[in-house]
């Protein structure tokens, strides 16, 4: 059993997706697609923004995304198929792509609501995120219980990674407190604190957009961060898509439930390789590969 799975925020960098895009022309309907609906042109944001460009999340969510649907569909048009999808936060709308749950367009509708919504809420309530390695997420769950400061564990990575979200402040407030406890802790290069209470406003207006976009039963197998399993379940994908901004990401519990249902190779599309190293990290035997450009495309399917 072969899972795709799709790359999440932080993971941008300059001129993403430029190669195979190029060796493979007619990709670019996936880009002129997303600038039709986003009304700013996505190729030019992906292949010639600078990194500072390109990491404010208006910009980041649609390309990010656009260079996962690129590099999957480069590899299904050399044969690659799949028989389940998982994305990570941001991931999960290339996964609904992929299963045939959205159209390409309303794929786009729901980024550009989704990518406006954050970056109003992280404007209004100032918020930050940190990846914290070496201890156990019970230990971060006490560590930000024990806070002073509003702090909240919210990306459930691996075993021994946990991301944490929440006010500068709490942040820094743990991050002392990991520190004497011989945990790395990493600040993460995004906008706001996300999958947290802050996003409560984001999630609100986003759902305006999401209740008015249909939604199919996937055509594969859909697993869901919201719940840590399989999604059986896909009659108000719009509340679904709501609660996901202001909860936690279940991967760890994601690809545990992936692999009791006989997954064995997981190959994730889009810039970076950091959901290749997490599957390592957390799952024994299983094969993990990345496709971000020609040369992993190529690699992937050797």
């Amino acid at each position: 059993m072969t899972i795709a799975l799709f790359s999440g925020q932080g993971s941008q960098y300059e001129g993403m997706g430029k190669d195979i895009a190029e060796a493979m022309p007619e990709l670019m309907e996936v880009y002129e697609t997303g600038s039709e609906i986003l009304g700013s042109d996505l190729k030019n944001i992906c292949f010639n923004a600078t990194l500072e460009e390109l990491s404010r999340t208006i910009n980041s969510q649609p390309a990010i995304m656009a260079t996962s649907i690129v590099c999957l569909k480069a590899a299904q048009a050399k044969g690659f198929t799949f028989d389940g999808v998982a994305g990570h936060s941001l991931g999960e709308y290339a996964a609904m792509y992929a299963s045939e749950m959205i159209s390409l367009e309303d794929a786009f509708r729901l980024i550009k609501a989704r990518a406006a919504a954050m970056e109003e809420a992280t404007a209004s309530a100032k918020g930050a995120m940190a990846a914290v390695m070496k201890i156990t997420p019970e230990e971060v769950e006490r560590v930000c219980g024990e806070a002073k400061e509003y702090v909240t564990a919210v990306n459930y990575n691996s075993p021994a990674q946990t991301v944490i979200a929440g006010t500068p402040e709490g942040i820094a407030e743990v991050s002392d407190v990991f520190s004497g406890m011989k945990a790395r802790v990493i600040p993460l290069n995004v906008a706001g604190a996300f999958h947290s209470k802050l996003m409560q406003p984001a999630a609100d207006k986003f759902y305006e957009t999401a209740k008015a976009i249909k939604f199919s039963a996937p055509k594969v197998k859909y697993y869901s961060n919201l719940t840590g399993g399989e999604l059986t379940d896909f009659s108000d994908m719009a509340t679904m898509l709501s609660k996901h901004i202001v909860s936690p990401v279940r991967f760890t519990s994601e690809l545990a439930a992936m692999q009791e249902a006989g997954a064995e190779k997981f190959v994730e599309f889009g810039p970076g390789r950091t959901l290749t190293g997490l599957v390592k990290k957390t799952l024994k035997d299983a094969t993990a590969v990345n496709v971000e450009d020609l040369e992993t495309l190529e690699g992937v399917l050797s």
